[in-house]
């Protein structure tokens, strides 16, 4: 008590202030400056012209939590997202950060959020990597000042022949693309990285895990006010506690690793040889019930690979494969007639968009609207209701489907009204269509981009000292 008395009146006498502490000084400013990446894992500009990402979700939430607006900043380079925060660029560094014992002698990192594995990433067709060794003498490139390069440096040790390239200028998915396109043998890539990536390089391929699991999290300079830090903390405890965090995850990668090397080969070809055919119908109906026709596409797709004749065991025909009962009650005169079976699932998509609660937003109110499609808006209604009973939120899609398997099991079938269900089928089903909606996103995007420029000095020889 004396002591903190002398000071606060050796202050005084001085003239000096004691600063308030960084989170009060970010709440007046009404601004949090979070430095990130442009990837598909962080920070990137969705299909329909805004911003999306794990992180920008993530750091959104926050900045909510906290009363500000984000303003973001791209560094050029790996190095750069340290920097930001070490000379108060930024506040936090938000891009999918790698817990290293190096980096935390330079910076401070929050909580861990999510778990992944440094990954060695070869091509389809040639000889697949097992161990370290297997790299020696070949074309590996990597990130700059990437976690991926420390862990090189660290093997380096011991296989004292290990060599390698590193980027400056690339990102991940560059490297993932080279590999896929033959022009180098390896690379590294986080697990979540290379499982969002695949959808789109088919032909990339894990030989094995460099690492084993580590953990992400966002970073912020090392400071005595832990008062951000503090804020954080308690921000990721909430929505580990409330299940906000996992509903995140699956809405950025819950549909992930659905398709496989043929499911992807095999769609590529039909989006070429038989949507042309369909095309003008998918828009036309997108037109009429204010659905994406690319969704609609994903869905028709899903249901008969775009064939017009296709027929299930059960009774269900056409491109939308329409009951007889759904037809009738959307005015499809011919199931197999493919204009009318696109309107009539495209208008029967809408019916059920009416019968969901008008709280429910997107994406969630799609993903449960595609459920009800595939299984029945009875049995999906059946599994809100377990979801609440069981704790879950009947409005979230990722607690929703946690529950919709119950539905086979009598313990649970037994309670609600509509009974049995093949409970697991929608939930793949909403994943498959997900993965085919975005694919067919990404196939569009390359029809209308240009090739990316290639950066004027893209390498950096190999330098032997850690970060």
């Amino acid at each position: 008590m004396r002591l903190a008395v002398v000071l606060a009146l050796l202050l005084s006498l001085s003239g000096c202030s004691i600063p308030p502490p960084l989170l009060d000084r970010i709440k007046a400013g009404g601004e949090l400056v979070v430095a990130t990446r442009n990837s598909g894992t962080t920070y990137y500009e969705g299909p329909d012209g805004k911003m999306t990402g794990f992180e920008y979700d993530l750091v959104k939430l926050f900045a909510q939590r906290i009363g500000v607006k984000v303003r973001f900043i791209v560094p050029n380079r790996v190095d750069g997202l340290l920097s930001s925060i070490i000379e108060g660029k930024a506040h936090i560094t938000a891009a999918g950060l790698t817990i290293t014992p190096n980096r935390e002698t330079r910076i401070r990192f929050g909580p861990s959020y999510h778990e992944i594995t440094q990954q060695v990433v070869y091509r389809s067709g040639s000889l697949r990597p097992k161990k370290v060794d297997d790299l020696i003498g070949k074309r590996l490139e990597i990130l700059a000042d990437s976690s991926h390069e420390e862990e090189l440096q660290r093997l380096q040790k011991q296989y004292t022949g290990l060599s390698w390239t590193a980027h400056r200028e690339l990102e991940s998915s560059d490297l993932l693309q080279m590999v896929q396109d033959g022009q180098i043998d390896f690379t590294i890539a986080d697990s979540n990285e290379v499982a969002v990536n695949r959808r789109f390089m088919p032909n990339i391929r894990v030989g094995f895990d460099l690492t084993k699991p580590q953990q992400l999290a966002w970073a912020m300079a090392h400071k005595d006010d832990t008062s951000l830090y503090e804020a954080i903390r308690d921000f990721f405890t909430v929505i580990k506690k409330n299940g906000t965090l996992a509903q995140l995850k699956e809405r950025h990668y819950g549909h992930i690793g659905r398709l496989n090397f043929v499911d992807t080969r095999d769609f590529k070809r039909h989006i070429k040889d038989r949507l042309p055919k369909y095309e003008a119908f998918f828009r036309a109906a997108a037109e009429e019930t204010g659905f994406d026709w690319q969704l609609l596409a994903a869905i028709g797709y899903q249901e008969s690979h775009w064939r017009p004749n296709a027929k299930s065991p059960t009774g269900v025909r056409g491109i939308m494969m329409l009951t007889k009962n759904t037809a009738k009650q959307m005015q499809v005169e011919d199931r197999l007639n493919p204009e009318q079976s696109i309107f009539g699932g495209s208008r029967y998509l809408k019916y059920l968009d009416t019968r969901i609660p008008p709280r429910i937003e997107n994406p969630d109110r799609t993903w449960l609207i595609l459920a009800g499609y595939n299984v029945g808006f009875g049995h999906l209604e059946d599994a809100r209701i377990i979801t609440e009973r069981d704790g879950g939120n009947p409005d979230k899609w990722a607690d929703v489907k946690q529950h919709l398997p119950l539905l086979s099991r009598k313990k649970w079938y037994s309670t609600v009204r509509h009974g049995y269900a093949r409970g697991q089928e929608p939930v793949n089903y909403v994943d498959n269509v997900r993965a085919y909606h975005e694919l067919l996103k990404w196939t569009e995007r390359q029809k209308q981009e240009p090739p990316p420029e290639q950066p004027s000095h893209p390498a950096l020889a190999i330098s032997p000292e850690a970060l």
